[in-house]
């Protein structure tokens, strides 16, 4: 399953609140240019762990109040959500390795 793109408040919460699944948002900006490195690495994340995790993106400049409300001040930064609430946290790009390991520690 690929990376879905979220537009809303409405479908952010929705998303990260209706799975029993650990769910990684990536947030980031079609400007940053270790946003658009990590981009295809999370994408294959999320194809290779899809029994295992929900992956979406959030555009800071398009959902500034989703960005806002997680005080996301750099990107990319990846939030990990596990029933609803923030489990985990990444800071910059980061590679597959790490992902997993991320994942792993929340199963």
């Amino acid at each position: 399953m690929a990376v879905k793109k979220i537009s809303s408040m409405q479908e952010f919460d929705a998303a990260i609140g209706g799975d029993d699944k650990p769910v990684f948002v990536d947030f980031s900006a079609v400007w940053c240019g270790p946003c658009r490195m990590f981009a295809p690495v999370f994408d294959q994340f999320s194809e290779d762990f899809a029994d295992k995790a929900t992956c979406l993106s959030v555009d800071i400049d398009e959902c500034r109040d989703i960005a806002m409300r997680f005080g996301i001040s750099a990107v990319p930064t990846t939030l990990i959500f596990k029933n609803g609430q923030v489990a985990d946290s990444m800071l910059g790009a980061s590679d597959m390795a790490t992902l997993s390991f991320k994942l792993d520690k929340l199963a």
